[in-house]
């Protein structure tokens, strides 16, 4: 076939279709053409995908026969003087993940679990709680196991931390973020997301969470911004295609749903609040960033039914297993073992699972606190951020608690510094 200077444009539904399967048929065989106009066929772009991947599987899988850690792991000291080794700085990238030792002090960590202890257990929260309110977490089957918690100081002391600041300014230079005369995010001003925390304790059983991708669901495939962001992927030039690329991203939009998140995560990450080993139900994912592409693809493959997306549906987190994605999951690691102060970070992208566990030895605690740098999409949610900060509701991305309304304790607007003010919107 002979290669054609232009590529036929695909359709795209801005919002969802009513009809998915219909449009997931119609899609499937524009992106065939697609890749077709470009002299290849879907069957060679993605073996040659394939075989990238394949390497960098091989490569995880024999770090871990020779005892090394898969995951890089940065002391927040040399973030802080800016002397992270370039090839620790190479290693981020290609593995798509990283433990940053020391982000916090360790003693402050642990007093900043105890805080959440105390401020949770004084405005009654056990008493009041209601058990899961979204499915997302439910088959934790803990008591509970996530806090529907955002605003208190411990957790509005970390978002504003310098220190947070430096971290999530060094993971935030790993992208391009600036390309095509667009500057897509500022690097250097976080949009201090609220999120969560979560709390298990000693002794116990939890069913942890399967294999999954945060990013979006069929919106990935059907949006105008994500195609463009996923442009090399779907026009038959994967090679060229690079994770690391913030060109689209901030633009794109997601469908409405319960497991949508409405900012853009350059890194989604945690603080550690207790010290975890590495076989205590913690963290894994697939540190391959350019995974993304094989996902993508995949769908396009003979063996998959015409109007399915390789399990992929609206309303759900992006499924991955041993049916459709094998090679990944041969890839699947854990995190090392961390102490209080740590702070866990992985690429947007990244496949990720939460390991089970049975009578967890020590205590499992965490703060969900990402890397969501200020840019266009993040902007839009922060309006919203602002009052739930004020007001003390549950965020507009989760469950419409609001416990923490008339709590007292709860982190107030005179004590945010510089970082919070700005990371809010509010200068």
């Amino acid at each position: 076939m002979t290669a054609t200077t232009e590529r036929p444009a695909l359709p795209h539904w801005e919002t969802k279709p009513e009809d998915v399967a219909a449009a997931t048929r119609e899609i499937k065989a524009a992106l065939r053409e697609r890749i077709a106009a470009s002299g290849r066929t879907v069957d060679e772009v993605f073996g040659a995908l394939e075989a990238r991947i394949a390497a960098k599987v091989e490569a995880i899988k024999a770090d871990k026969a020779a005892g090394q850690e898969v995951w890089p792991i940065i002391d927040f000291a040399d973030i802080a003087a800016g002397t992270v080794p370039a090839e620790l700085a190479a290693k981020v990238k290609e593995r798509g993940c990283a433990v940053i030792r020391g982000t916090f002090p360790h003693e402050q960590a642990l007093q900043w679990d105890q805080d959440i202890v105390d401020y949770v257990d004084r405005n009654g929260f056990f008493e009041k709680y209601t058990g899961p309110a979204d499915d997302f977490f439910a088959s934790v089957a803990s008591k509970p196991e996530i806090y529907p918690i955002y605003w208190s100081a411990p957790q509005m002391e970390a978002r504003q931390s310098p220190r947070m600041a430096a971290v999530q300014s060094f993971l935030n230079s790993q992208w391009t973020h600036t390309s095509e005369g667009v500057q897509w995010f500022d690097p250097d001003r976080d949009s201090l997301y609220p999120d969560r925390i979560r709390r298990r304790p000693p002794g116990t059983d939890s069913a942890g969470l399967g294999t999954h991708l945060d990013t979006g669901s069929i919106d990935l495939f059907l949006t105008e911004g994500y195609q463009q962001a996923f442009r090399h992927v779907f026009d038959g030039t994967v090679e060229a295609y690079d994770p690391w690329d913030a060109a689209h991203r901030t633009t794109a939009v997601n469908y409405p749903a319960s497991t949508m998140c409405s900012a853009f995560r350059t890194f989604q990450g945690w603080t550690a609040l207790s010290d975890m080993g590495h076989d205590q139900g913690v963290l894994h994912t697939v540190p391959i960033p350019e995974a993304m592409a094989y996902l993508l693809m995949r769908p396009l493959l003979d063996d998959v039914p015409e109007d399915e997306l390789c399990g992929v549906e609206w309303n759900r987190t992006f499924p991955i297993g041993w049916k459709w994605h094998g090679l990944l999951m041969e890839a699947v690691s854990g995190i090392p073992d961390v102490r209080a102060g740590d702070t866990v970070w992985w690429h947007c992208d990244m496949i990720h699972s939460v390991a089970s566990v049975a009578d967890q030895v020590g205590w499992g605690n965490v703060m969900y606190i990402p890397a969501a740098p200020w840019c266009e999409r993040n902007e839009r949610y922060s309006v919203g951020v602002r009052e739930a900060f004020e007001t003390g509701s549950s965020p507009a991305d989760f469950p419409e608690e609001h416990y923490e309304r008339d709590w007292e304790g709860r982190f107030q607007p005179e004590h945010l510094n510089s970082i919070g003010r700005r990371g809010l919107g509010l200068e």
